[in-house]
């Protein structure tokens, strides 16, 4: 397919490697964005397209964008819009859409709709949940609670996510104490803007384990799944501080990580197919676009840990950049509802991606907000720009994961050893950078590999 125009909406990572990989097939990109993204605006320019500053969330602007581009496809980028029904509005207008309705994009928008969609259809890796509108009512629960994670009920960027482990009878009353304050947290910090949904809290037994994420095109029948990659949200490295919206990825070499097995990504597989035929009886709605389920090697065997109506952050990147095929071709085959024989592939590499942010996020982005930045020349590296403005010519940190840094190798190892080398090099004017070179390194590899195979030992057993 060539000479396809398409208009990307949002302005961050992801996107910038989904147009990357577009262009690259042969489609004339315009992008609607509330900053400007250098390498989007350089796509933009390159092949034909246009630039347009306005708000991605916005159905108005969206709608307006595509009136003036007159655009053969719109991809929805990030989960926001989806929710806020841009996608709607655009198909009320005409245009094909890959992404999905705000009311599909509910798999993610609502944790309370996906653990009760996977219960009411018999999808196998739920776990146990409780759900709460006020904060009197999840008190009483949580004086009687053990094990838990505490969540928002409703997708609010990875924030306020906090697992508590209570086994010290000695430590019982301050363990509750912290599940009662930081539940009030989330009611007052992280859920007060959001009055698109009526559950507030969302409690889930607590699972450890080995974390993959499985990401697919959908039609609304067929799935065409892509390699599995790791995210990791924690800020700092060996897995502590708080959760972010991830800090860097690792993928491959192929479809599978170094400690997941075929029969582990096959039942992420299945997950996704039956929740897309799920919300299709729930809803009436075909679910058109992007579609991720994270999962968890647990002592349980592999669990469901959330949904993304849309491709993940860094995620894409890895997959964009290693996937074989016709990816345009998936995009459009995905919204107009006929995948067909459309078939993807994945080169025998590994990747890994390292998110750099300016000191400050994820829980003070005020701080991290306005910072100038500066990019080495990283010649087996791509640098990918999310969280960023050109501004009379300089790069302006707009508070969150700045760039990504892709790197590829025959090994994790080999990939991370090249990230870490250019991410070194990305530097904040007169301010500190955050960033993981933990990510793909021995360590890290060693201790997913003994931990997946713990949990699976445990699993056998029980």
């Amino acid at each position: 397919m060539t000479g396809e125009r398409v208009l990307l909406i949002g302005g961050g990572a992801r996107e910038h490697a989904i147009g990357e990989r577009v262009v690259k097939e042969g489609a004339s990109l315009s992008v609607l964005a509330s900053n400007v993204n250098p390498g989007l605006l350089e796509l933009s320019e390159r092949s034909g397209g246009q630039y347009i500053k306005g708000s991605p969330t916005s159905p108005q602007d969206a709608v307006e964008a595509a009136k003036k581009v007159r655009p053969d496809l719109v991809i929805i980028g990030p989960e926001e819009p989806q929710f806020r029904g841009v996608g709607d509005a655009l198909r009320k207008e005409g245009f094909l859409v890959f992404g999905a309705s705000s009311r599909a994009s509910e798999i993610e928008k609502s944790k309370v709709f996906a653990r009760t969609l996977m219960k009411k259809y018999g999808i196998p890796g739920n776990l146990e949940f409780w759900y709460f509108e006020s904060w009197e009512e999840a008190v009483k629960f949580l004086e009687r609670a053990g094990n838990v994670a505490i969540k928002p009920a409703r997708q609010a960027g990875g924030k306020g996510v906090k697992v508590i482990a209570d086994m010290q009878a000695y430590l019982s009353e301050e363990k509750k104490k912290v599940k009662e304050a930081h539940a009030r947290r989330i009611l007052q910090e992280v859920m007060a803007k959001y009055t698109d949904i009526r559950e507030k809290l969302l409690i889930e037994e607590r699972v450890e384990g080995v974390e993959y994420t499985v990401q697919a095109f959908t039609d609304g029948e067929r799935v065409i799944p892509l390699p599995a990659v790791q995210d990791n949200p924690h800020l700092f490295i060996y897995d502590v501080g708080p959760e972010t919206g991830g800090m860097g990825t690792v993928q491959g070499p192929g479809k599978l990580l170094p400690f997941l097995l075929e029969e582990e990504y096959n039942f992420a597989v299945e997950i996704l197919e039956k929740v897309v035929s799920a919300i299709y009886k729930e809803t009436g709605e075909r679910y058109v676009g992007a579609l991720s389920a994270q999962m968890m090697l647990t002592t349980k065997g592999p669990v469901l840990i959330e949904f993304y109506s849309r491709f993940g952050d860094p995620e894409a990147v890895n997959v964009m950049n290693v996937v074989e095929g016709n990816v345009l071709e998936a995009f459009f085959g995905a919204a107009q509802g006929n995948l067909g024989s459309t078939k993807l592939g994945a080169r025998s590499v590994a990747s890994v991606v390292k998110c750099i942010a300016p000191m400050g996020y994820p829980e003070r982005r005020d701080l991290a907000k306005g910072r100038e930045l500066k990019l080495p020349e990283c010649r087996s590296s791509k640098i990918y720009f999310g969280s960023v403005d050109l501004k009379d010519g300089k790069l302006i940190s707009g508070g969150s994961r700045a760039v990504e840094v892709y790197s590829e190798g025959n090994s994790i190892g080999e990939a991370a050893e090249a990230a870490n080398e250019c991410a070194e090099g990305v530097v904040f004017v007169g301010w500190k950078s955050v960033w993981r070179p933990d990510i793909g390194g021995e360590w890290y590899l060693e201790r997913r590999a003994s931990l997946a195979e713990l949990v699976r030992s445990v699993a056998r057993l029980r």
